[in-house]
């Protein structure tokens, strides 16, 4: 009888049994790793596997958010257990293994922040864990609208001045950005009103549907939803056209590049709107129509609720549910939310007082810091002072424009670090140009750290795109 087939089978079992015995060895040092891996996590607690955060949006909007990932699912963080600095306003939530921060405002150019969340636990247990991630803001950008004798431009500029073109036209009146877009007012030939849409480049200008032949007035910008509105007038108004100051809102979106424009529907006979806003962050609409009533709505105008009566929006915080609104008793604070208000707390300081601008806040309330105007007329001190005034009256100057020239328009930077104050030099000698929105032929803009009051350099120009509404015709 042949042996061969009892080495074989010999020759077999042994085969097995090495390769039992690795595998059970691998098992084993799997097993060991994985001990040793949950050991280390249960002493270590979660750690950071991503981060997740767009810090030139988070400069340029409300609303950016920073998403922290762990190994970990996590119980629920309170925001006691976070700190970001510096400070800025936040929200915070936690789902599974992530940790999430929404900024309620847009936060301060070229500033390294750091977030901090303590006392970090996983849903198993085990121990508390300390996460710290830090990043840096890029500077801010701005556009800037500049009249001359030759051509109308759109400038894209930072803080130091250094701009480029970005659309060039005969004729602009003004101009809005959205989140995407450029939304320019412009006339044709027969001088009726053109709305022209580009990217923020400039580029792949088209034209958006009008109600018709006429005016347009009062072009402002939603902070969300690529929404933008303003008031019509027929151009044959008086000989047959029956729009005077019609509130219209459109979309600036090129998927509703060819959607025709809606009309707000304002309750009660007087349909003209004196003045009106986008409420920030929100799809409401703050107007006010000849007749004076203050009403608040969707931005089609159902669901209006009035307010009150007023004369001037003068402005509504971003970040925050209240609006200063001149009244015939004087200047208020309201309370979008619920309808309340007070009297505009008097500044501690001479002089007659101009359009007053709020100051960007994060749910504060009634009595927030404001930006204020205040004319001078004779003595030592004439001239124009820009203070930022606290909810108790406090003033803090910031700017003087020396008598002689002309303050036009205070405009807050959208996540408060900055005030833009537009200035006409030598209002005798510089004459208002002819345009539906006049402004004098030189105008240049100031930027100043609302903080210290340090300044930046001046640009030549105005409308700079953190104003929420183009200049007043008066001050």
């Amino acid at each position: 009888m042949s042996t061969e087939p009892t080495r074989r089978r010999r020759r077999d079992a042994r085969r097995r049994r090495a390769y039992l015995g690795t595998f059970a060895g691998v098992l084993g040092v799997l097993a060991v790793l994985g001990l040793a891996g949950a050991a280390a996590s249960a002493v270590q607690g979660p750690r950071v596997t991503d981060v997740q955060v767009d810090p030139a949006a988070a400069v340029a909007t409300s609303g950016s958010r920073l998403i922290i990932t762990t190994n970990q699912a996590l119980r629920e963080i309170d925001p006691a257990q976070v700190e970001v600095t510096p400070d800025a306003p936040f929200t915070v939530d936690t789902s599974g293994r992530n940790i999430g921060l929404r900024f309620a405002l847009p936060l301060h150019d070229e500033t390294d922040y750091t977030v901090t969340v303590r006392e970090v636990t996983g849903v198993g247990g085990g121990p508390a864990a300390t996460i710290t991630r830090t990043f840096t803001t890029p500077p801010v950008t701005a556009y800037l609208l500049q009249r001359t004798d030759r051509m109308d431009t759109i400038f894209r500029t930072d803080l130091g001045g250094s701009a480029h073109t970005i659309f060039e036209a005969d004729h602009i009146e003004d101009y809005r950005a959205t989140s995407a877009h450029l939304v320019i007012s412009t006339l044709d030939d027969a001088g009726h009103a053109r709305l022209i849409v580009t990217d923020l480049d400039g580029q792949n200008p088209r034209d958006l549907a009008l109600p018709g032949e006429g005016l347009v007035m009062s072009l402002q910008a939603a902070d969300r939803g690529e929404l933008i509105g303003y008031t019509f007038s027929d151009a044959d108004l008086g000989s047959g056209g029956t729009l005077e100051s019609a509130l219209y809102i459109a979309s600036a979106r090129d998927a509703d590049a060819d959607a025709a424009p809606t009309a707000v529907t304002v309750p009660g006979d007087e349909q003209r709107i004196a003045d009106w806003r986008f409420v920030p962050d929100t799809d409401s609409i703050l107007m006010l129509p000849y007749d004076g009533r203050l009403l608040l709505s969707a931005a089609d105008g159902s669901g209006a609720v009035d307010l009150g009566t007023g004369i001037q929006i003068d402005g509504i915080a971003r970040g925050s549910s209240v609006a200063v609104v001149q009244t015939p008793d004087g200047l208020v604070e309201v309370d979008l939310t619920d309808g309340t208000s007070q009297p505009l707390v008097d500044a501690a300081v001479d002089g007659l007082q101009g359009v007053v601008t709020p100051i960007p806040t994060a749910g504060t309330g009634l009595g927030a810091d404001t930006v204020r105007q205040h004319l001078v007329l004779d003595g030592d001190d004439a001239g124009t002072h820009v203070h930022r005034v606290s909810g108790d009256g406090t003033p803090t100057r910031l700017f003087t424009a020396p008598a002689g020239d002309a303050v036009l328009q205070t405009c807050v930077s959208p996540s408060g670090r900055y005030v833009a104050i537009t200035v006409a030099p030598d209002l005798v000698g510089n004459p208002y140009d002819a345009y539906l929105m006049p402004i004098p032929r030189s105008v240049e803009t100031h930027i100043v750290d609302l903080a210290d009051g340090t300044a930046l350099p001046a640009l030549a120009g105005f409308d700079l795109s953190w104003c929420l509404t183009p200049p007043p015709l008066s001050q």
